[in-house]
């Protein structure tokens, strides 16, 4: 068989791999969107097809799990021509379908608020809708409809030579790891998926499975490949430091970009628990986002695949996430009129890296602010304005204007959904080095990338490869 990667090679997103058995068989392993593409209106749109391979002769798609960078091109996998099933696990399915009509919602809205005359703005809804580099919500409920959900550890035939099993990753709800075997020649080969590995004790999330079978080939993201985790600290004491120094002791404000799906769930779940657990006095919080109020009734709904303290916690206060003083803003306008409200609040908001989303109108009426605090909670890619943040820039451009950054900015990593590498090492170390036939490193920084690699040689993995966008390798 052959493996071709297609995404997330010496970079963190876009994932997507493609598996081509002896049979013809293809199976795609996720569909990731690159995250850093822009699309170039000026230019004249082309027949060059929008993936790199054919997509109608692909047989199988398997998700690991919902996040965009996983998902968010499966909708133009249908536009060009696939006709195939998508496996993932159910909760996978559920946040799937929310993040895709999210991205198709904000793609009409990039239309409607195109720039130039009506002529220019034709063009645009034209490329839109014939050449396809975006997709609209009608592709998306083509792409939802051939949906199948799998449960952890069934393993399932997929055609005459191949079986696939997802093994709970911990990441994200529904998050898998996901091992495909294939039959050739009368020969069983393996290979494990990792999707993005997840962290112990991580609130509401299972921990990532130990039970990992021996495999002959390993793909391993490495998004924390170089580095450990710093925050020592349990969520609850982390962020009750936090809330204290800067929306207690001082009237103050905390602004806490989040991704609506996962890490804000997280942080209301700790919230809840700061209130209820300890008497933490009750402060105004803002979860300002519509994606992350959907995404939090999949949580709610799907209890049963949260960890036991979760469950615990529900069955003593029955509810995960609603507490005093909690809001979910939906509206533009309400969002905005946040900026009216003068006593001590939390405002937690989408995006995560601060690159789009109404976390940016909350950063720019607030970073002149020196009693707002900004908490920076989870990773940010380089040139996003979380990046920027995190790395001590003075300044801030947001919507081409430019700002002081007076207000305090701090950050930790105990709500980030990744393992650090120590958590990688682990996972490699399921497998022995003499019986693996190659480690494949994806889904992170090169520079992270080769530490990790230096660390596996260290431990006696020795075929080890980086792979460069587009490589194909025979297994």
């Amino acid at each position: 068989m052959k493996l071709t990667f297609w995404g997330a090679t010496r970079q963190v997103t876009g994932s997507m791999y493609l598996l081509e058995l002896d049979d013809e068989f293809k199976i795609l392993i996720d569909c990731g969107r690159n995250m850093g593409r822009e699309i170039d209106y000026s230019l004249p749109p082309t027949n060059k097809a929008f993936f790199p391979f054919d997509a109608s002769l692909v047989n199988l798609v398997l998700l690991t799990h919902a996040h965009i960078d996983h998902s968010g091109n499966i909708p133009m996998l249908y536009r060009e021509g696939y006709e195939g099933q998508v496996l993932c696990t159910s909760p996978t399915a559920d946040l799937t379908s929310l993040l895709l009509y999210d991205a198709a919602n904000l793609n009409l809205k990039k239309v409607k608020q195109a720039e130039g005359d009506s002529r220019k703005k034709k063009k645009k809804m034209d490329r839109l809708l014939v050449k396809g580099d975006l997709y609209l919500q009608k592709d998306v409920e083509d792409a939802m409809a051939n949906f199948v959900t799998l449960q952890f550890h069934r393993r399932f035939k997929v055609s005459d030579t191949a079986w696939v099993t997802f093994i709970p990753a911990g990441h994200l709800l529904g998050a898998a790891h996901i091992i495909v075997e294939v039959m050739e020649e009368g020969q069983m080969k393996s290979i494990c998926f990792s999707g993005d590995i997840g962290r112990k004790d991580y609130p509401l999330h299972i921990d990532p499975s130990t039970e990992i079978p021996a495999v002959d080939y390993l793909l391993c993201e490495t998004t924390y490949g170089g580095r450990l985790h710093e925050d020592k600290s349990s969520p609850e004491d982390a962020l009750a430091d936090i809330i204290k120094r800067t929306c207690i002791d001082i009237p103050g404000r905390l602004i806490i970009p989040a991704f609506s799906i996962g890490r804000t769930q997280a942080l209301l779940y700790t919230l809840n628990r700061l209130y209820t657990e300890r008497g933490f006095t009750p402060i105004k919080v803002f979860s300002d986002s519509p994606l992350a109020y959907a995404s939090t009734k999949v949580y709610q709904k799907n209890l049963k695949q949260l960890n036991k303290e979760a469950r615990d916690f529900q069955d003593e206060n029955d509810s995960l996430f609603d507490f005093e003083n909690l809001q979910y803003i939906q509206t533009e306008k309400s969002s905005k009129a946040i900026s009216n409200y003068a006593e001590p609040c939390i405002i937690i908001s989408a995006s995560g890296m601060i690159s789009g989303g109404r976390v940016e109108q909350h950063i720019a009426a607030n970073i002149n602010n020196v009693y707002c605090t900004i908490l920076l909670v989870g990773y940010s890619s380089e040139g996003t304005l979380g990046w920027k943040l995190m790395n001590g820039q003075k300044t801030l451009k947001i919507k081409d204007v430019e700002y002081n950054v007076l207000a305090n900015v701090e950050k930790i990593d105990i709500f980030s959904g990744h393992g650090d590498q120590a958590d990688l090492l682990n996972f490699v170390k399921k497998q022995s080095p003499e019986k693996l036939k190659k480690v494949f490193l994806i889904h992170g920084e090169e520079e992270s990338m080769m530490t990790f690699k230096e660390l596996l040689a260290t431990e006696g993995y020795h075929n080890i490869e980086v792979p460069e966008m587009g490589q194909e390798y025979i297994l």
